[in-house]
């Protein structure tokens, strides 16, 4: 079976791709900050590699230890991010830094790594990143995490137009909010839950398992023709208004 490896793998997200993926028999590489929650959430089952992706010296060394340890990857789960909410003159500079830094920094080093670590072998391969709905519609209080997500999928539309003709496929999902430990703060009362749900045409809140589907599809033969591609799963907040009643 294929080989993917999974950044942010002890986060809500990453975590759900790697029970679909396990359970599909791929054999998973998964990389995070703190080694401790990465065996917290896996035990011994997999490869795991302590290290950050946000720098360029940080992301090849992970995709090198996993070369080191004889896996030679198929494909990439860049599930590295976080979400700063807050209007563009109350956001603290280091905020706004952050906020940039663990969602386009980390995907544009990490997916560099990955791609480069492909070529070195001619091999194809296929690379799934994350972004929101706030980069498709304007949401309030979300400039910086906007401005960061519209970025991963600007880097996923021409990455995927300069390695087609290598046989390597980029792509991104969109989420709305979703049940993880990082939206907790956001979802901490009911009143911001039903308000929350209530925002989407399809009512609800997401979960990071039906995420983590459309992803390990992504990454799967299944989707050998599609690339290039921004993959909305937000309830048609993005897309469509619905009936005022």
């Amino acid at each position: 079976m294929p080989t993917i490896l999974i950044t942010g793998a002890s986060g809500g997200v990453g975590q759900a791709l790697a029970r679909h993926l396990e359970a599909d028999g791929y054999d998973l590489v998964l990389a995070g900050r703190d080694a401790s929650r990465l065996h917290a959430a896996y035990g011994d089952r997999h490869l795991l590699i302590e290290g950050d992706c946000t720098t360029p010296a940080g992301a090849s060394d992970i995709i090198g230890k996993s070369a080191l340890a004889g896996r030679r990857l198929d494909g990439l789960a860049h599930c590295v991010g976080n979400i700063r909410l807050g209007a563009l003159h109350r956001m603290k500079e280091e905020d706004f830094s952050d906020c940039l830094q663990a969602n386009l920094i980390s995907a544009f080093h990490t997916l560099a790594a990955f791609v480069a670590h492909l070529r070195a072998d001619s091999r194809p391969g296929a690379a799934v990143m994350v972004s929101s709905a706030a980069a498709r519609i304007g949401t309030p209080n979300h400039e910086a995490v906007a401005a960061a997500k519209a970025g991963v999928e600007g880097l996923g539309r021409a990455a995927a137009a300069t390695y087609a003709a290598n046989g390597i496929r980029v792509n991104v999902v969109a989420p709305g909010i979703m049940e993880t430990p990082a939206t907790t703060g956001i979802l901490g009362s009911q009143v911001a839950r039903d308000a929350a749900a209530r925002q989407y045409p399809l009512p609800g809140i997401g979960s990071a398992d039906e995420l983590a589907g459309l992803m390990a599809w992504l990454l799967s033969p299944a989707a050998a023709r599609v690339t290039g591609q921004v993959w909305s799963l937000d309830g048609g907040f993005s897309s469509i208004r619905p009936l005022v009643k």
